[in-house]
């Protein structure tokens, strides 16, 4: 029997030693993936590239969290096991929360029960002790069921071992994030653009802001360096984990911030593509717990919706490409003024959100609209933020902002009616973006959600591929073919 040494380097990272060629590739095969775009790259199209993402390498390099698919091949092959592990000791253990925890801090202004106390609803109580029984998880918690009064909680739990880290996708959910933390009485600070608080218990981030303070302290440029930022830091969040699957994210969580115990993922959508899942697997642990949006309207957290798919009737157009295609869906002077009067009616009626995929046809939109309001990633962070806050006291307000920029993470409760232009077949964006308008609010229990497509080639087979999405999330969905010109 051949012997081998597994080196646990840190809480991401391990290697086996020791192996012979022909085991180190069948671990390396056994977490191989091909990337469904490779048909498009050069590399491939040479015979350079066999198309695939390897999580191990023939070298034996691998992640902890895949050992329990790796160690049965190994030990089939003859090996016997040598564990060194290199790892700090950490003796973390937590209390578990109740509902009343809490109950000591009052909600916000603007909150729709400001003034009364936090009591925390029964499945954000599980939704934390799941993430205090488990240090290093994912957990998939469907947009509006208050994730980041839950982040705020548990970096509250985690005071007692150091600093905690947040990473958030854009910044405006800095923002958000930091007024919940600022409510419960934290030291938080921020990391974005012109604000860089580096002194604090808690920091909310971008992985931008993380991934150029990186890039800066390698070059010595940076005025706080990274690893100083990371002294004393016991855990690190990521909300709206599907963007993990950012190399530059994965990069960072297995590099930088690599000897952080504590690692917990939350997000609204796990990726379908496997490999995609995987890297979120690799940089921050199982997925241990799981909330649609269907049982959170069941408990009336919710609104309640119907989706109604608007196909126009674009005759008999040909593109070589789907980019060719869309670029014309998009922007078409005709096309986009049917589009603008398709959104006025749904306008009249309340508050309306309508997302898009191209700055061009918001400001198509804009020029033939002037009471609308173009949000887009230019516009100042403060600017987005009093508009959306608009909407809590304004009625028949239209926002248009770019998928970028509005499809995740935003809260805004008051959206009565919420329009996607040619959505596309990501899974993520295409439920994210929903999530942007069942929230509830006072006033509010329902949200028409419309998905404005079209009968060409590409948009009509992204267009199956929705339904799909929509049949599996229990969403009502009816298809209208809609005539114009």
């Amino acid at each position: 029997m051949g012997k081998c040494i597994l080196e646990i380097r840190d809480e991401v990272n391990v290697r086996f030693t020791g192996l012979d060629v022909k085991t180190r590739r069948k671990i390396s095969d056994e977490v191989k993936y091909f990337l469904p775009y490779a048909y498009h790259m050069p590399a491939y199209k040479l015979g350079r590239w066999d198309g695939c993402i390897r999580y191990c390498d023939i070298g034996g390099r691998t992640y902890f969290h895949l050992l329990d698919r790796l160690l049965p091949i190994v030990t089939n092959d003859g090996y016997e096991i040598e564990v060194k592990d290199l790892r700090q000791q950490w003796d973390l253990s937590f209390d578990h929360i109740t509902k009343d925890s809490y109950q000591h801090v009052a909600w916000p202004k603007g909150h729709p029960v400001e003034g009364n106390p936090i009591i925390l609803r029964d499945y954000q109580v599980d939704v934390v002790n799941k993430f205090l029984d488990n240090p290093q998880c994912l957990q998939e918690i469907a947009t509006g069921a208050g994730k980041t009064l839950v982040t705020a909680v548990l970096s509250h739990k985690c005071e007692e071992y150091g600093r905690t880290i947040v990473i958030v996708p854009n910044k405006d959910l800095v923002v958000q994030t930091e007024k919940d933390y600022k409510n419960l009485g934290l030291d938080v600070g921020v990391l974005y653009g012109d604000r860089k608080e580096y002194d604090k218990t808690h920091t909310i981030c971008t992985w931008q802001s993380l991934a150029v303070l990186e890039k800066k302290t390698k070059k010595y440029e940076a005025d706080f360096p990274l690893d100083e930022f990371l002294d004393g830091v016991v855990c690190v969040m990521v909300d709206e984990v599907h963007k993990a699957k950012a190399e530059v994210l994965k990069n960072l969580l297995s590099g930088p911030f690599k000897g952080v115990p504590i690692r917990w993922g939350l997000t609204g959508t796990i990726p379908k593509d496997e490999h995609e899942a995987i890297g979120c697997l690799c940089s921050l642990g199982p997925v241990v717990g799981n909330l649609s949006s269907k049982e959170l309207q069941d408990m009336g957290v919710l609104a309640d919706l119907d989706i109604s798919v608007l196909q126009l009737q674009d005759g008999m157009i040909g593109f070589s490409s789907y980019a060719q295609e869309l670029k014309w869906l998009v922007t078409d002077p005709v096309r986009i003024d049917h589009i603008s009067e398709i959104i006025n009616g749904f306008g009249a009626n309340g508050n309306t959100l309508v997302l898009i995929d191209r700055i061009k046809t918001g400001e198509m939109l804009a020029e033939r609209n002037s009471d609308w309001v173009f949000v887009s990633g230019s516009m100042k962070q403060q600017d987005r933020q009093d508009n959306y806050d608009d909407i809590s006291e304004m009625d028949n307000k239209v926002i248009v902002a770019t998928y970028g920029v509005a499809a995740v993470g935003i809260n805004i409760p008051r959206i009565f009616n919420l329009i996607m232009l040619e959505p596309g077949k990501s899974f993520v964006r295409v439920i994210q973006s929903i999530g942007r308008g069942i929230r509830k609010a006072q006033d509010k229990d329902y949200v028409q959600v419309v998905d404005l497509t079209s009968n060409l080639k590409y948009s009509k087979r992204h267009l199956t591929k929705r339904k799909q999405f929509y049949k599996e999330a229990n969403f009502r969905h009816t298809v209208t073919k809609v005539e114009y010109k």
